[in-house]
C-alpha cells in the first residue's frame, strides 16, 4: 500500500467581526505543539502522520482540527476552512517571526500580505526521483479539475471576486506557480530547478509554488493544487484521489505508456477558467484530449483513477463524496449562499463550524 500524509492551512478568525486576527504564536502554544506556524500569524498548519489508509487521514485530521479549535478559542479566536480571508481587518496581518518567512517578506513587500491563503496539501508516497518525475508528467493534465472541485475562496477582504479559487489566482502572482511543466525525466528536473535558484528571483525550492511538485523533505509526490475544505469528509475524498492519481501514474509509467502531451498554454488556460467557475465550467479532459464540462470530466476522473481506487478499498468512499460534491456544490457555492441568506455572522458560522463552536471551529461538522 502506497503510504500518504495531508498538510491543511487554517486561518484564525476574530468570532465577532470575522477579520484575521495574529495570534498564531498563542494558539501554537496552547495546541502543545502539535499545530505549526504559517506564513502570516493570522495562520497555522497542521499536517497528518504518515497514513496507510483514508481511515486515518480522516481520524488524523478531525482531530487535529479539534485540536487547533480549542486552541483557537482558548486563544479568544475560531479556526476558520476558508482558502481566503474573507473580511479585511483594518492593517496588514504581520509575518510570522521566521528568518524565511522574513526574507519573503523582504523579497515581496506588498504581496507577502495578500498571501493570506489556505490550501490543503497531499503527499503521496514515491519510489524515488526517477519514478517521481514520471509521475508528475503524468498527474500534471488532472489539476485543472481538481482545482475546480477543490474551490473554496469565493471572497477576499469583504468583496466578491467573482472566482470560485481566489486563492489559485493569487498564487499566480509568483514567479514559479500554476501546473508545472513536463519534465524529460529526473535529470531535467533537477536542471532546470537549478536554473531557477540561480536567477536570484527564487529563493529556495520552498518557492516552487507549482500545483503539483516533488517534496525535498520526503520522498513524496505533493498535490497542492486544492484549497482547504470545509469538511473533513471532503479533504479525504481529495487525498483518496490524489494517491489514486499517483499510484495509476506510477503503474502507467511502469508500463510504458506515453506521458500526455498537453501544451503548458492550453492547462494554464484551462486552470484560470478552473478557478473562475470552479464545477459550473469546462476543464480539458485529459483522456478525451478536449475541453469538456468539469462534471463530466470528474467521471472521467473517476473511471481513470477507479482501479486504484478499488485496490486501496477506497472507491466507494471516495464516489461516494464526489456524487454529494456534485450535488451540494463546492465550498465556494455553499460560502457564497450562506452569506446571501444570512450575512457575514452566517458566513462566519459556516466557517468556524458553529456560532460559538463547541467543538472550537473547524469547518462543517462530518464525521471522518
Amino acid at each position: 500500500m502506497i503510504t500518504l500524509g495531508v498538510e491543511e492551512e487554517y486561518l484564525l478568525l476574530d468570532p465577532a467581526r470575522g477579520v484575521p486576527v495574529a495570534r498564531s504564536a498563542r494558539v501554537r502554544a496552547l495546541a502543545g505543539g502539535e499545530v505549526g506556524a504559517e506564513l502570516l500569524r493570522s495562520q497555522v498548519e497542521v499536517a497528518t502522520p504518515v497514513c496507510a489508509d483514508l481511515a486515518a487521514v480522516g481520524t488524523h485530521l478531525a482531530r487535529l482540527r479539534r485540536v487547533a479549535g480549542a486552541a483557537a478559542v482558548a486563544a479568544g479566536c475560531r479556526v476558520a476552512m476558508t482558502g481566503a480571508v474573507p473580511f479585511a481587518g483594518p492593517d496588514p496581518v504581520p509575518v510570522t517571526d521566521e528568518p524565511r518567512y522574513r526574507a519573503l517578506a523582504a523579497d515581496t513587500p506588498r504581496l507577502i500580505h495578500e498571501h493570506a491563503i489556505n490550501g490543503m496539501h497531499v503527499h503521496v508516497a514515491v519510489p524515488g526521483r526517477k519514478a517521481g518525475v514520471d509521475a508528475l508528467n503524468r498527474v500534471r493534465p488532472w489539476l485543472p479539475v481538481l482545482v475546480a472541485m477543490g474551490a473554496n475562496s469565493p471572497l477576499a477582504d469583504g468583496r466578491e471576486t467573482g472566482f470560485a479559487s481566489w486563492r489559485t489566482l493569487v498564487f499566480g502572482r509568483w514567479p514559479v506557480s500554476g501546473p508545472p511543466p513536463v519534465f524529460a525525466g529526473a535529470e531535467d528536473y533537477e536542471r532546470r530547478v537549478a536554473a531557477l535558484l540561480a536567477s536570484g528571483v527564487v529563493r529556495g525550492r520552498n518557492q516552487l509554488y507549482w500545483q503539483a511538485r516533488l517534496s525535498d523533505r520526503y520522498p513524496t509526490l505533493e498535490v497542492r493544487a486544492v484549497d482547504v475544505q470545509l469538511r473533513v469528509d471532503e479533504a479525504v475524498m481529495f487525498a483518496g484521489l490524489a494517491r489514486a492519481l499517483v499510484v495509476t501514474a506510477l503503474r502507467e509509467g511502469a508500463a510504458g505508456v506515453p506521458v500526455p502531451g498537453v501544451p503548458q498554454e492550453l492547462l494554464l488556460a484551462v486552470g484560470w477558467g478552473a478557478a473562475r467557475w470552479g464545477l459550473d465550467g469546462e476543464v480539458l479532459d485529459p483522456v478525451g484530449g478536449r475541453v469538456r464540462p468539469v462534471a463530466e470530466v470528474v467521471g472521467t476522473l473517476l473511471a481513470y483513477v477507479g482501479p486504484a481506487l478499488a485496490a486501496a478499498g477506497d472507491l466507494e468512499r471516495v464516489t461516494g463524496s464526489v456524487r454529494r460534491l456534485l450535488r451540494e456544490g463546492t465550498g465556494a457555492g455553499r460560502q457564497r449562499r450562506a452569506l446571501a441568506a444570512g450575512g457575514a455572522g452566517a458566513l462566519v458560522d459556516l466557517l468556524t463550524g458553529s456560532p460559538v463552536g463547541a467543538d472550537g471551529g473547524g469547518g462543517e461538522v462530518e464525521d471522518p
